[in-house]
This record gives structure tokens, C-alpha cells and sequence, in this order.
């Protein structure tokens, strides 16, 4: 039994159906494990009879985000986030990012006494403080005057609600992942014969990802490993890392079927992130049968002992040794305990819906202040 073995299948759920509003700096086209567990939470969500209003930065006016151009950060949207909420009336406000739209509708929020939750997806004080000069602490302080007001704060594992909760961060409760096992699965056709692989040696040693510096590859490509070591996905480093790792493959950003046949071709899947809160690809991985291996980190201590579906090691090398002795069999039946309706529904419970009667006479009111201003403005 995994750490993590208490959270699959709970079921259980606010019975009636609601109207939940989802505000997120994170979406599509966006591609990686936030904006996957977010759209896949909607639609399970949407699928169990719940109405979801997604707030995402393609509905306003943007700007690239420094450093990481693919996010695009909303500007100016208070206003018509105001009118959105207006106009939805939601039961239930889940604020999943801390970039401007969360800011925005937590400030509308606290300011219309509104109850909402907040989720916890980076370990952003230590992203940011691996790119600028700003030290973790302050990282930290930010993040607990953003959660603060939130009724509850939901992250992805054990392990990081307990380190949130020694920060002082109040009211932390657990939100599982899942993983797509149909997508991803042993069945699938090899692929690296097809992308230049014929005379590659195994063992395969693949790690899949966006190439950037809080993602650690470099202590993958610096392990010393039978084989050969294969790295999948692009970002801002990867130029100067496939420079100084000629040997290692770098294939580029892969996706869909062909990313699914990556993790499915691979001998052992490396994980060396220290940043990652969860680390869907671990899962992703496991449910197309490849074992993981990985530092003890949040997400990999939590899911990988005891699964014989894996290993951690302080020592990368021992892990990936380690890994490679998994029966690929047994990683698959792990994976498919990770099921996205468990985790929606566990998402579900978390919220925090605003009681009637109140809620009712709330935007009973707000209706009443728009139009007496509608009027004053006429």
C-alpha cells in the first residue's frame, strides 16, 4: 500500500448538481500535466451532471509570460470577470493558478465575500527562485497571502500537504490525479525504430517533459547508464543541453498517439524533477507499462513506493538500475488504480459551495446593485 493508497476510489460527492466556476492562468492550447488534470476534471465533472464555466486566458487580451512565452498571461480582466460571475450565479468558485486571472477573481472574491477554493499545481517559490534572484521565502509569502482567504487549499499529494502545512498554509486537503489508461497502454506499437532508433543500444531511458532549467534533466543526461538516454518535448534549454550531450537523443515535443508510443517503447521512464508536485507523466509512464525512476521528490515518494512499479533514490543511477528490474505487467495494474472520475469526484468534495439561503439572497443583491448603477450610469 502506497502513502497514496487512502485517496483511490473514495467516492462520495455533493449529491445535487452545481454550477462550479473554474478561473485558471493555465489552459489550452497550453500543454502540460496542470492544464491535462484541469480539462480532464471539467469533463468528468461536466459528465457527472455538473455545469463548469471555465475562465482562461484566451476569452481576454494577453501577453506572453516572460520566460515561459507559451503561457499567456489576461490582462484588464476584472471587469468582465465580474459580469461572468453575474451572469452564471456559480454555486461553487475553484481559483487553480495564482497568475493574473486567479488574482483577479480572488480579489473579487474576497471582496464579494465569496467562498471559493484554491489549488496548489507548482511548486512555484522554488520555479521562481531557479530563475531569478528571488530568494524561496518570498516565493512563500506571496503564496500564503494568495491561498489565505481560500476555504480550501487542494494539492496533489501527501507529501506536499504536509510541507504547505509546516509553511503555515492552513486548511490543506488532498486532491489525487488520474491518468488516461486508454491512451496510454502496453498495447501500442514500438516507435523509435521510426524516429532514427534502429541502432540505438537498449536499455531506452526516456524523459519526457518541458527542456527547461526546473526541470533537472541535466542530472538524467549527466547519469552514467547502459543504452541510451532519450529526452522528449522542447523548451528553452534544450539547445544548449543537446550541445553538450551529443549522445543523448532529443526528439523534440511529442504528441497524442506518438507520445503515448514514446512512454510505451521506453525501458525505464526519468524523472529527476525536484519542482513537480505530482508529475502526471510518472502515471502516464506506469499505465503504458514502463516502470519509473526518480529522486525522492514531491509526487515520486508518493506514488512510487511500494508499487513495484518503480524506483527512488537519492542516487539516480541506483533508481534507474532499480527500475529496470519492474515487471512491466505489474506497473500497468498499478496505473489503472488512477482513475480521472475518482479524482474528479474527490475534486467535487473539496469545493465549498455557498449554503443556501444565502447564497440566493447574495446574487439577489448583486443583481440589484448592477442595475441601480446601470441606471445612475444611464
Amino acid at each position: 500500500m502506497t502513502r497514496y493508497g487512502f485517496l483511490l476510489d473514495n467516492g462520495g460527492s455533493h449529491s445535487a448538481h452545481m454550477r462550479i466556476v473554474l478561473a485558471t492562468d493555465a489552459w489550452e492550447p497550453q500543454v502540460n500535466g496542470v492544464v491535462r488534470t484541469l480539462t480532464r476534471t471539467v469533463a468528468e465533472c461536466r459528465a457527472m451532471g455538473h455545469e463548469v464555466e471555465v475562465i482562461e486566458p484566451s476569452q481576454f487580451k494577453t501577453i506572453p509570460c516572460p520566460t515561459y512565452p507559451e503561457i499567456r498571461l489576461a490582462l484588464g480582466a476584472e471587469e468582465e470577470i465580474r459580469e461572468r460571475l453575474r451572469a452564471f450565479e456559480p454555486e461553487a468558485v475553484h481559483i487553480a493558478t495564482e497568475g493574473p486571472i486567479g488574482i483577479a477573481m480572488r480579489r473579487i472574491c474576497v471582496e464579494w465575500k465569496l467562498p471559493f477554493t484554491t489549488s496548489y499545481h507548482t511548486k512555484f517559490p522554488e520555479y521562481v527562485s531557479a530563475r531569478f534572484p528571488i530568494p524561496v521565502q518570498v516565493g512563500y509569502a506571496y503564496m500564503k497571502w494568495f491561498h489565505k482567504p481560500s476555504g480550501r487549499l487542494m494539492v496533489a499529494t501527501p507529501t506536499l500537504r504536509d510541507e504547505l502545512q509546516a509553511h503555515g498554509f492552513k486548511n490543506v486537503s488532498p486532491w489525487t490525479r488520474g491518468v488516461d489508461t486508454e491512451q496510454f497502454n502496453p498495447e501500442l506499437e514500438r516507435i523509435f525504430d521510426e524516429l532514427g532508433g534502429k541502432d540505438w543500444p537498449r536499455p531506452f531511458w526516456l524523459n519526457v517533459g518541458r527542456v527547461a532549467v526546473e526541470k533537472n534533466i541535466e542530472a538524467f543526461l549527466e547519469t552514467d547508464l547502459p543504452g541510451t538516454k532519450i529526452v522528449v518535448g522542447d523548451g528553452p534549454a534544450r539547445a544548449d543541453l543537446e550541445e553538450r550531450y551529443p549522445n543523448a537523443k532529443f526528439l523534440g515535443a511529442r504528441f497524442g498517439q506518438e507520445l503515448a508510443r514514446c512512454f510505451r517503447d521506453a525501458d525505464v521512464f526519468v524523472f529527476p524533477s525536484w519542482t513537480d508536485t505530482f508529475g502526471l507523466v510518472i502515471l502516464e509512464a506506469m499505465a503504458a507499462g514502463t516502470p519509473v525512476a526518480a529522486y525522492p521528490a514531491h509526487g515520486p515518494i508518493d506514488i512510487i513506493p511500494g508499487s513495484n512499479a518503480g524506483a527512488i533514490d537519492e542516487d539516480l543511477k541506483a533508481a534507474c538500475l532499480k527500475a529496470l528490474e519492474c515487471d512491466r505487467k505489474s506497473v500497468r495494474a498499478y496505473a489503472e488504480k488512477f482513475s480521472w472520475r475518482a479524482s474528479a469526484e474527490q475534486f467535487v468534495e473539496n469545493l465549498e459551495p455557498y449554503p443556501e439561503p444565502e447564497r440566493g439572497r447574495f446574487w439577489r443583491r448583486l443583481r440589484r446593485i448592477a442595475r441601480v448603477r446601470r441606471r445612475a450610469a444611464a
